[in-house]
């Protein structure tokens, strides 16, 4: 008999040692990307940060703020060697099943029209348009609007 092992795969909290793979997602994946200094200061804010490791390497990562009965995902990525497989599902999954331990309402989100496979991952996870926030990101040539989503939560009870 032959044993398959399967890739080690997990979700954990975000670590100071882990800032700089995270960093080099973020400045590989996005032309306007965040400094090393704002993920420091999620991590000191105690907002939810958390990295997704696969074979022991961080793969994405995402931070969750939650407050006054709501939450807001700041940011999530995965690393282009690991797009595809279903880890930026995994990652917000990570984050609506906080939000929900946390007994918010709603989760809200932007993301950029040109960004149509995070927008289309978010629907999936049943978030909705509820409006547009004008020159919010940073963008070649100007400004790039936002596309506000959320997630209402269900409480069951």
């Amino acid at each position: 008999m032959v044993a398959v092992t399967r890739p080690s795969t997990e979700v954990r909290a975000m670590r100071r040692e882990d800032l700089d793979a995270v960093v080099a997602i973020e400045h590989a994946s996005y032309e306007f990307p965040w400094s090393a200094g704002i993920f420091r200061d999620c991590l000191q804010a105690g907002h939810n940060c958390w990295v997704l490791v696969h074979e022991g390497d961080i793969a994405g990562y995402g931070i969750l703020s939650v407050a006054a009965g709501e939450a807001h995902v700041l940011n999530v990525c995965v690393g282009d060697a690991h797009r595809g497989l279903g880890y930026g599902r995994r990652m917000m999954r990570r984050l609506i099943d906080l939000a929900r331990w946390y007994g918010v309402e709603r989760i809200f989100l932007e993301v950029r029209p040109s960004n149509p496979v995070a927008k289309t991952l978010y629907e999936t996870l049943g978030f909705t348009e509820i409006g547009r926030r004008p020159a919010y990101y940073p963008a070649k040539g100007g400004r790039e609007e936002a596309i506000v989503m959320s997630l209402e939560m269900r409480i069951s009870g």
